[in-house]
């Protein structure tokens, strides 16, 4: 991170008292990213037998895989709360890991979407949570950022995206359960909110110093809020493939290209937690290019679409070695250096 950001988060660690060897007080809240990208996955895969004729034998497998995981961390994380308060309290303090509390209404949110066709009570359930949860969560955030705190450019970074991405994640499962009129508003505050960050995002990407390594994962974040909003869009509007569609999916799709130019420079970074950004933004992306593709007939952008899912596989198979790997290692629940 930058020294600003390194400064104010070592001063947090202090007063958290926990000491390097404590992994519970280290567990990080950015871990339920890994639950949001693999019911990403489970839904792109999902998209994928539908488009080829096949049983939903694999989605649903991978959507009881991220369920699991995201019990597992949600319990750990749980008692962290009620052993570490402190430690939870100086992630809430941090500039950065504030903006990954939402993580978990989000893969609430997605879990519902999972679960819609297999179980609808379930995903009612599951999205009442998730939806009433992130409310709470990101606008409370927003507050801390307008007017608890004094925040500076060094803090601003892709992550802050995540609040705005959980509102328009809402109409997905929203829509199909019958809450129409409550999916319009968070998909309002949701494009609205993305609309005022991505300004200030990339004039902090531009005219100031660059993201540290650890978060340069970060920048495909800035694919998921034009992806998720395109898919939203095509909830609430019952399927209609108007111009502010087509400029959603392909704001979406420009924005992976940013990022992709950036590959070379993202191939050479050791293996952090802000790699799990890659995962949902992709699956967001890889679900609209089937959405889209379907809605325009075109042979190209569905080849477009099984190319992506391939990516999409591949990085989450990477993700998953990866981060095994690191536990194996003692590398997580580590303070951050």
């Amino acid at each position: 991170m930058s020294d600003l950001v390194k400064g104010k988060g070592a001063g947090l660690a202090a007063e958290a008292g926990a000491p390097a060897s404590d992994r519970l007080a280290h567990f990080p809240i950015a871990l339920f990213a890994s639950v949001m990208g693999s019911a990403g996955f489970a839904i792109a895969t999902h998209r994928l037998e539908q488009v080829v004729g096949a049983g939903a034998t694999a989605s649903t497998a991978i959507a009881a895989f991220a369920a699991v995981l995201f019990v597992v961390i949600a319990v750990i994380y749980v008692a962290k709360i009620i052993r570490r308060p402190a430690a939870v309290l100086a992630d809430w303090r941090h500039p950065v890991r504030l903006s990954f509390f939402p993580t978990v209404s989000i893969a609430l949110l997605l879990l519902a979407i999972c679960a819609l066709q297999l179980a609808p009570q379930v995903a009612e359930s599951l999205w009442l949570i998730g939806m009433t949860l992130h409310l709470y969560v990101s606008f409370t955030i927003v507050s801390v950022w307008i007017g608890q705190r004094a925040f500076e450019p060094p803090h601003l970074n892709p992550v802050w995206f995540i609040p705005a991405v959980g509102n328009i994640v809402v109409p997905l499962a929203g829509v199909p359960l019958g809450y129409v009129e409550v999916s319009w508003f968070f998909f309002s505050i949701g494009v609205l909110f993305w609309l005022v960050l991505v300004s200030l995002v990339f004039n902090r990407l531009i005219f100031h110093n660059p993201l540290p390594e650890r978060l340069l994962p970060t920048l495909m974040i800035l694919v998921a809020p034009p992806a998720v909003a395109f898919l939203a869009y095509m909830r609430l509007t019952e399927g209609a493939l108007d111009p502010f569609a087509r400029v959603l999916f392909y704001a979406g799709l420009g924005l992976f290209l940013l990022v992709a130019f950036q590959v070379q420079r993202l191939a050479t970074l050791h293996f952090a937690l802000s790699w799990w950004a890659y995962s949902f933004p992709l699956a967001a992306l890889t679900t609209a290019a089937a959405v889209y593709s379907e809605a325009v007939d075109s042979l190209v952008l569905r080849v477009g679409f099984f190319t992506l899912y391939g990516l999409l596989a591949a990085v989450m198979a990477l993700l998953l070695f990866l981060t095994i790997r690191a536990i194996a290692r003692d590398e997580i629940c580590r303070p951050e250096t």
